[in-house]
This record gives C-alpha cells, structure tokens and sequence, in this order.
C-alpha cells in the first residue's frame, strides 16, 4: 500500500486480510464498505476514452456514489450547493451546534434512526419555538447531522445554520435580530435538553427502543429511568459559533460541511496491511495537530460507527425553509426584504455542464482537448463481493 493511502484502499486491504472477521458489521454495514472499496476502480467497470491526438486511451472508472465515500462527495456537494444557492437571503446567518452527552452513547448507538430523528426534532422545535417567542417570527433552519469525533469515536451532534430573523408571525413584514446576536445559549440548552430527554421517555414507554447485549437492563424502566436522570445532571451543550459574514459564507461553510464523511483521503497519512496513521486535531489541548494509528480492524469499526441507516436523511430543512411551500415562503421573505430573485437556474446548469463536459474531453497524457468515447467497459470479477451503485 502507498505511503499516503485513500479510504478505499484501505478498505480493499481489510477486506483481502483476515481483519474483519471478528467485527459483527451489519448487512448494510457491510455493504458500504464494499461499495467504497471498489470505488473507482475496475470493480465496478467504466469508460473507455481515446485521444484523436496522441492516440493513447485513458479508462475512467465508475465512482460508487455512496454518501459515505470522500471521494464522491465532491461532485454531489456541488450538486447540492447549487440548488441551496437560491435559498440564500440578504440578511445575517448564525451557526449553532446541538450536542448529545456522551453518557446517552450507547443507547443512541443501538436505536440511531428513532434517536437521531428525535436529535433533529429537539434541535428545530427548540430554535423555532424561540423564534415565534422572542422574535415573534417563522426562521429558517438548515441542520446536519454529524455523529463523530476526531478520533472516529461517537460523538452525535447537529450544525444548525439559522436566520437572522423571520417573517413576522403576522405575515406582513420581515423581523430581523441583531447583527450579532440570536439567542440566549443557556436557555437554549435548557429547552433542547428538555426536550430530548422528554422524547427518550415518550419512546421509551412506547416500546419504541432496542437493547442488547450490555445495555439489556435498560429495557426495564426504573434502570433506564436512572440513566435519564444521569444525563440531566449536566449542562448540555449548545454552541453559538460567531455568525456568517454573509451568504457567500454561508454557501462557503455549507460546502465544508453538508457532504462531510467520518474522515477524509486527507488526513490518512500512512497505511500498511496491519494499520492506518491518521491525522486528527486534539481539541482538548488547544487543536493540536497529533497523529493516531489504529489497527485495520478497529478503523473500519470506528469507520462503520458513522455509516448512517439506509435512506436516513442527514440534511434537513425547517420553517422558512421547510420544504413544502419553500419556494411560495422564500418569495414572500424576498419581498418583504425587498431583495432581488435568485438567477434562473438555467444558465448556472449550462455553465456547469459545458465546464464538465471541457474537463472530460481534456487527455490526461498530452493535455488536449481531444478525447473521445469509444465503449462502456464491463465490471471486472473481483476477491470480494462488490455492492451496486447506489447512494444509501
């Protein structure tokens, strides 16, 4: 393996090596890793190009388009940002993140679709209900759901890009908040504490929670009645960053941070088929630049710990910008803001299909525009079985 590795190598040497027979990775576990193994490579076939210039042919491999993979982010958070572009308002963004207590870990860990769910639910209800109190107006929530740390360890949090400011609740003018203040951060950690815990509770007595292994006793509810009240004991954490310079910033941070997977190709440092170096920032001692190195094993553990349940939506949108009636909601904003439309869509698709089609064309030998398509090339048989294209 190369000196400075990408994921999916990585992955193709736990899978050749005896590294993951001792990890219980569940079907759709399995199937990602697979997927991203074969990323790019003649896994999973591709498409032959010749140059009408120097005449060499260059293969192009199929990318697996899992939303789980570093390398295909790239392409869909360009995809994705395009469409946000015109949503975006004239006005001042704040960013908050909503943090879990590490005490609730391990029961978010075998219940992640309800308790995720129920992680966007206490986040967006705590931030509009504070909207229609304070400012007496409907705000626009962008939120994104991250479950690691540094390390690749658990650590479940939502970042929640906020208006500043709303329609009135009246409907008749726009409520803006201060430049560079939105909420009061205690209280907002009180409400959203409050309203996590209250819908573990609901989910809880309704049957609607799995434990196994260790955390079996918790099924009974005086023991899971004592880890509630361990995880109200401390102060939860919401965190106010300092708001957005403007809406170019906002897309900048968006594009950072909506296709973000557990780690990327870049911080993989050193690779062989034992282990994996990886860089991480150690926040805990001012954001110091440290190097882990793990067994391949438990790095495909950590790994799969963030592999999200099928179809979860990871990316999520609320009041203004909640997607039924978003478009009829963010006319009536730009009107009462009196702001210019967004630019057709149109004219930013044209310019980036002729952009991509030019890079396509280009040969990667002689560096001309002259390639062209010959054939599509079949999936070659590989050591281990390979997932289809698909974006789960």
């Amino acid at each position: 393996m190369t000196s400075r590795p990408n994921l999916g190598q990585v992955l193709r040497a736990a899978i050749k090596g005896s590294a993951l027979a001792a990890l219980h990775l569940s079907p759709h576990q399995w199937r990602t890793v697979r997927a991203l193994a074969a990323c790019r490579t003649r896994a999973l076939g591709g498409q032959l190009f010749r140059c009408t210039g120097c005449q060499r042919e260059h293969f192009v491999a199929h990318s697996c388009r899992n939303r789980h993979c570093p390398q295909c982010q790239g392409t869909l958070a360009v995809e994705w940002l395009e469409k946000q572009a015109a949503a975006l308002l004239p006005i001042p963004y704040f960013h908050l993140v909503f943090t879990l207590p590490h005490v609730l870990n391990g029961v978010v860990r075998q219940n992640r679709r309800a308790l995720f769910k129920l992680l966007f639910d206490a986040a967006s209800q705590t931030l509009l209900e504070f909207g229609a109190g304070r400012l007496k107006a409907q705000i626009g929530i962008t939120a994104v759901l991250h479950t690691w740390s540094q390390t690749l360890l658990d650590h479940y949090h939502l970042h929640c890009i906020v208006t500043g400011g709303g329609v009135a609740l009246t409907g008749k003018r726009w409520l803006s908040s201060s430049a560079h203040y939105l909420f009061p951060v205690q209280a907002l950690s009180r409400m959203f504490r409050g309203k996590y815990l209250a819908g573990l509770k609901e989910l809880h007595a309704a049957g609607a929670l799995e434990f196994y292994g260790k955390l079996e006793p918790l099924a009974r509810p005086e023991k899971f009645a004592a880890v509630l009240k361990q995880a109200a004991q401390p102060q939860w954490v919401v965190y106010a960053k300092r708001p957005f310079a403007g809406p170019k910033q906002v897309l900048a941070y968006l594009s950072r941070y909506t296709h973000r997977v557990a780690i990327s190709n870049r911080r993989l440092i050193a690779a062989d088929v034992h282990s994996l170096t990886f860089a991480y920032k150690d926040y805990a001692h001012g954001s110091q630049q440290k190097a882990m190195t793990l067994g391949l094993a438990e790095f495909v553990r950590r790994f799969c710990l963030h592999v999200l349940p099928g179809r979860f939506v990871k990316i999520r949108h609320y009041g203004l910008l909640g997607n039924r009636q978003r478009q009829e909601r963010l006319t009536r904003a730009r009107q009462l803001l009196r702001a210019s439309p967004p630019p057709p869509k149109e004219e930013t698709r044209a310019g980036q299909q002729s952009c991509t089609e030019s890079l396509r064309a280009c040969c990667p030998f002689c560096h001309q525009p002259s390639l062209v398509w010959v054939r599509e090339v079949e999936p070659e048989h590989t050591a281990w079985p390979v997932a289809r294209l698909d974006s789960s």
